[in-house]
């Protein structure tokens, strides 16, 4: 929050209570667990039209997620305009162009092969929405002085983590999309120097030709990303 008064703390009762009984906990934690696995990065989008209330609510849900010292250090561009969505195309192409010509170096490229991935993004374009995030280096008092924010990368993966689990828990897909570098989004969004674009997500339904590559369902296996004590 930006706020330029001294912070004074004052508790309150807490407010929600979603907790499930124990016996209860499990089932919901599977059922979640489940419904996640079935979430996929698609490229390929269908012309279905989505509605703006639908973008609203998912970018509501995850401008909830907690922030270091909830100064809440993210911006959210929601994009429908053809035009527009043309323009970020154009420069985000021309950004991969470089990527793939070289940029990259030859390990990373390698890596990206069974992703099939290139500098063509048709996404940018097909999909009715366009979802841009920017993280907020620092904030911005009502007389321009600047206000620290902590923890800004690891707060703003949760609100994207959250935002994509919001978008698929919406019966939508999405593809999370990082041109580098990503500068042109100020400009094309109208975003101020604080602001740090992070990430594009093409928003909408899958078409029905839509691919996803093999390796993206080879998932590293709960014994090697878990240990417990």
């Amino acid at each position: 929050m930006n706020e330029t008064s001294k912070p004074v703390y004052n508790a309150l009762p807490l407010p929600d209570r979603v907790q499930l009984p124990p016996e209860h906990s499990l089932g919901a934690a599977r059922v979640f667990r489940d419904h996640m696995r079935k979430r996929h990065s698609v490229r390929d989008y269908a012309p279905t039209p989505v509605s703006r209330d639908v973008i609203e609510a998912c970018i509501a849900a995850a401008a909830s997620a907690p922030s270091g010292a909830n100064r809440q250090p993210w911006h959210f561009v929601a994009i429908s305009d053809p035009a527009m969505k043309a323009r970020i195309r154009a420069a985000a192409e021309e950004e991969e162009r470089a990527f793939y010509e070289g940029g990259a170096g030859d390990e990373w490229l390698a890596a990206l092969e069974p992703i099939g991935t290139g500098a063509q993004k048709p996404h940018l374009e097909e999909a009715p929405w366009l979802i841009v995030v920017f993280a907020q280096r620092y904030g911005l008092g009502p007389n321009g002085q600047r206000i620290k924010h902590y923890y800004v990368p690891e707060s703003v993966g949760i609100a994207v983590g959250m935002l994509i689990a919001a978008i698929h828990h919406a019966g939508l897909v999405c593809l999370e999309h990082t041109p580098n570098p990503m500068k042109f989004l100020n400009a094309a969004c109208g975003r101020p120097e604080n602001e740090k674009p992070v990430m594009i997500l093409p928003v909408g339904y899958p078409a029905e030709h839509a691919t996803v590559p093999a390796v993206a369902k080879i998932k590293k296996p709960l014994a090697e990303v878990l240990t417990v004590f």
